[in-house]
């Protein structure tokens, strides 16, 4: 044994010790260490060992063992069960791989002038058999999380590490047994004020992950009943679909009426333009399947990104789908996108613009249900028909409530302007935004 591999023999025990005295200092989870010898001395006898066995190995590049290995899964597993988190699981492995790192470096600078060789050789073994002890530790803290922890759990830690861009997502994906995928639509469903109880949310949400395979958590609001159910669907990133073709029947659309007309014409396609993302298929089955029980009022915000970049697609998410209407759901409920709600993000953020929004929304009060009449009309591209049948009424009914909309607002709904205003205004009042 060269001079480097003596000196690091017999620092072993003192950097052991330091080794747990920065666990107890630095990692919250492990301060318990100092009151519990038991545990203190397992973790001492592991740090011992594993020094040892280092220079056992490093010296002629030997591999750790399968039993080496087991020794260092067993680790992982008994910190998984005594409860540690994944975050300190992590502070952990970073601990020790820079202790053992400083430890090597203190060594060579006793040892002045020593054998570079021996450095090599010893940064030569303890990358590749440190990943490999590290990859034992991990399975071994996910083999005990997979018999603790709830297998919606399991899948609402995967969505939150996917959402946090955590590297430890392809860990919990092994897990959870769900495939990784290169882009992801996230999907803010937001509940104001959730009609079930906790017990009856977790059955809900636990059906949803079974039936639909996709990382989903939700986010309770604090201090209130409601709360957001986040779904991370995996989407193709083909960056949304172009417009649908003009209809057959020549009816008044907004496609011309500036912005307003834009987000009022995809609101009632349900297409996006491209680049500004769409719901497909799998968010409104999944959105279907989450809301059928519930019976209250949802607003729904979808923005898609690659793995990797999702911390801002919930951002974008969750604004939008504040910036939504809430709508019954009982009634066809879908996610919006970028495309439906820009003029509405944009007007949140220009208070004088929205306190004037408002005070057009509040002409409509007296009705009889303008704001909902309104919402209706824009939703079906301004079809007399189609509007009318979505509201249950007769044409003329309809006629009349839109001539009210004249009087009380001085605005013509039918007109560039009045989409423009008009359905910017309705979305407001009807997100929740002004309550």
């Amino acid at each position: 044994m060269g001079s480097l591999f003596a000196e690091l023999a017999r620092q072993a025990s003192a950097n052991a010790r330091r080794e747990v005295e920065t666990y107890v200092r630095e990692i919250p989870e492990l301060g318990s260490l100092d009151m519990n010898s038991r545990a203190r001395d397992e973790t001492l006898e592991y740090s011992v060992w594993f020094r040892r066995r280092t220079l056992e190995l490093a010296p002629d590049n030997g591999m750790l063992t399968d039993a080496d290995l087991g020794y260092i899964a067993s680790m992982g597993e008994a910190r998984a069960g005594a409860g540690m988190s994944l975050d300190s699981r992590q502070r952990v492995l970073r601990v020790h791989t820079q202790l053992m790192l400083r430890e090597i470096n203190e060594a060579t600078e006793a040892q002045r002038g020593g054998d570079v060789d021996e450095l090599m050789r010893i940064m030569s073994w303890f990358a590749p058999q440190g990943e490999r002890g590290i990859g034992a530790y991990r399975q071994g803290f996910v083999t005990s999380m997979r018999r603790r922890l709830p297998y919606v759990e399991q899948v609402g830690l995967l969505a939150r590490s996917l959402l946090t861009e955590d590297a430890m997502a392809a860990e919990l994906a092994l897990l959870t047994g769900l495939e990784l995928a290169g882009h992801y639509e996230v999907t803010v469903i937001r509940v104001p004020d959730c009609p079930v109880g906790d017990r009856d949310l977790e059955s809900a949400v636990e059906t949803l992950v079974k039936t639909h395979r996709v990382p989903v958590t939700w986010c309770a609001e604090r201090g209130g009943r409601g709360g957001e159910l986040i779904a991370l669907i995996p989407g193709d990133g083909g960056g949304g679909q172009a417009p649908p073709p003009a209809p057959a029947d020549p009816v008044p659309t907004p496609g011309s009426a500036g912005v307003g007309g834009a987000a009022a014409g995809v609101a009632a396609t349900g297409s996006a333009a491209p680049g500004a993302g769409a719901s497909g298929p799998a968010v409104d089955g999944l959105l279907r399947d989450f809301v059928q029980g519930l019976g209250r009022f949802c607003a729904v915000g979808s923005a898609g990104a690659p793995r990797g970049e999702l911390a801002g697609a919930l951002d974008r998410a969750r604004r939008i789908s504040r910036a939504a209407p809430l709508r019954r759901t009982s009634a066809r409920l879908r996610a919006h996108t970028l495309a439906d709600v820009f003029v509405e993000l944009t007007v949140a953020d220009l208070p004088f613009v929205d306190d004037w929004l408002r005070a057009v929304a509040r002409r409509l009060e007296p009705g009889p249900d303008l704001l909902l009449t309104l919402d209706a009309y824009y939703r079906h591209d301004m079809n007399r028909g189609a509007t009318a049948d979505a509201l249950n009424v007769h044409p003329r009914t309809l006629d009349y409530r839109l001539r009210r909309v004249r009087e009380l607002t001085d605005i013509d709904p039918g007109s560039t302007r009045g989409v423009r205003i008009l359905s910017s205004a309705v979305n407001r009042s009807l997100s929740g935004a002004w309550r």
